[in-house]
């Protein structure tokens, strides 16, 4: 290996990769389309709504290739469809970061001990069902079925994006990111025990892709990022140390005393996405300012 494989800028040179990043519009997915793009990748960004994702393209504010690509991760036709874009314009896929999802049903109650639906067992029993049904199952069919179906409607492209790397980039795999949540690795239900549900499985959906997929030989790895709370989409708003202890819900503050940056998040993805986290497969990225530390 030359001495200059070992610089940043070949460790996390993604240049000639195409990515697909869902959600990518806002928020976290445009964090991570934004590293992506900026190290070289050409970045699909897909959404539900087509004016959200023209509007990041038109803004020229990431330094790269991005493309807008609207697709419902809820509906396999429109799934489909995006897949047969993709494999019409690049034949290959080199990176997918399954990152759109929403919260669900919260019951605001659960946690402020005063609430009258705590009067006793009986009454707050009673208050946590009247939670909707169909608000469980709209989150699960948001945050953790895409995992699957967006992952296998495009795990043919992925294998071409291995083998088309293997004269330029020996041994550099196509892979997978999902983005989970510390919400589903802890023990608190922090007001909505259907979104950390939901974050759990989707986190073990990510597992279980990565050890199915290495068992019957494809080399598509992947792995998936848990973040704590970050600052908002494309915006440079700082939120407050209190701000970020009231979202995260927690026993104790966040060690780090802020919320996580763009730039952290896109970092954690490129690394995953790049030459430097080529030999990572099956693991979760806990990225959330010691959160988990102190938080059961």
């Amino acid at each position: 290996m030359s001495s200059s494989s070992y610089t940043s800028r070949s460790l996390y040179d993604l240049s000639g990769l195409v990515a697909v990043v869902t959600g990518g519009g806002t928020g976290i997915g445009y964090m991570i389309a934004r590293g992506l793009a900026e190290n070289g990748a050409k970045v699909y960004i897909t959404g539900r709504r087509r004016e959200v994702l023209d509007k990041v393209v038109a803004s020229g504010s990431i330094n790269g290739t991005v493309v807008a690509l609207q697709m419902d991760v809820t509906d396999k036709e429109s799934i489909l469809l995006a897949t047969k874009v993709l494999e019409e314009q690049e034949g290959k896929l080199h990176i997918l970061v399954n990152n759109a999802g929403q919260v669900g049903p919260v019951s605001r109650f659960f946690n402020q001990m005063d609430a009258p639906e705590h009067k006793d067992a009986e009454t707050l029993g009673k208050a946590m069902f009247n939670e909707s049904i169909p608000g469980w199952s709209d989150l699960y069919a948001i945050d953790v079925f895409p995992i699957f179906f967006v992952t296998m409607a495009f795990l043919g492209l992925l294998d071409k994006g291995t083998k088309d790397c293997a004269n330029t980039r020996p041994g550099y795999t196509a892979n997978v990111i999902n983005i989970t949540s510390i919400s589903g690795l802890m023990k608190l239900a922090q007001d909505h025990f259907a979104y950390n549900s939901a974050k759990a499985a989707a986190s073990q959906l990510s597992k279980m892709l990565s050890t199915e997929l290495a068992l019957k030989g494809i080399p598509v790895r992947v792995n998936a990022i848990a973040p704590g709370p970050y600052e908002s989409e494309m915006t440079t708003d700082v939120i407050t140390p209190e701000e970020v202890d009231r979202i995260g819900k927690g026993v104790l503050p966040v060690p780090a005393r802020r919320a996580g940056k763009g730039e952290e998040m896109a970092g954690t993805a490129v690394y995953l996405a790049s030459p430097a986290g080529g030999y990572m497969n099956g693991q979760e990225l806990v990225i959330d300012g010691g959160y988990l530390a102190v938080n059961p």
